[in-house]
Order: C-alpha cells, then structure tokens, then sequence
C-alpha cells in the first residue's frame, strides 16, 4: 500500500515536499515514482529512483526543480518540488515496481491514491 502527504495549495514560486509511506516487505525491492495529472490531461511521469536510491531520472522539463529521494529503513518516498509554477498544479501520484523499464514507462503495480497539489499565482 502506499499514501501519500504533503499535498496542498502554494503560491508560485514556493516549495513543497511530497511523501509516500509504504507498507509491506517488499518496499527495499521496488523502484519508485511519481507522476502526475492535470485536469483535463493525461497522466505524466514526473520522476524515478530505483531500489538502491543510487540511480534517478527525471522528465526533462522538470529536472532541477524537482528532486526525489527514498528512505528504504522507513520505506518512504519524497519528491521535493521548488520554484513551483501553476503548471505543476495536479493530482500526483506515487508508484512502485520491481521493474525499472515498467516504471520509466508508466506502467507500475502498485500505485498511491494521489495527492492535490495547487499552484496559484
């Protein structure tokens, strides 16, 4: 299972720091990510870390404003958002997969139920 927090409204410009608690075994197995969705838009992959946390990769657009990070002792997931935009306002979610291909592809089995984020100007 996984749940996100962290979620809320920001002003552009501003920061906020994603979580993503997961339960079960096989956490330290899985590799991670986080995507997004925007009314009206299809689902967007955000960013990826593999199962060591050694390894990421970001959508091109967003690399340097966004930063993500895992803690597998407590089996959490972040995603640190900065100088956000009202583009980035969407629902994001959090993803497992013991694949890593699966993952960069969208295509995971395990999947948060997402969390608002808001960006106003």
């Amino acid at each position: 299972q996984l749940v996100e927090s962290g979620g809320g409204l920001v002003q552009a410009g501003g920061s906020l720091k994603l979580s993503c608690a997961a339960s079960g075994s096989t956490f330290t197995d899985l590799n991670m990510g986080w995507f997004r969705q925007a009314p009206g838009k299809e689902r967007q992959f955000v960013a990826a870390i593999d199962w060591s946390g050694y390894n990421d990769y970001y959508e091109a657009s967003l690399k340097g404003r966004f930063f993500i990070s895992r803690d597998n002792v407590n089996k959490m997931v972040y995603l640190q958002m900065n100088s956000l935009k009202p583009e980035d306002t969407a629902i994001y979610y959090c993803a497992g997969d013991l694949n890593w291909g699966r993952v960069v592809a969208g295509i995971l089995e395990y999947w948060g139920q997402g969390i608002q984020v808001t960006v106003f100007s």
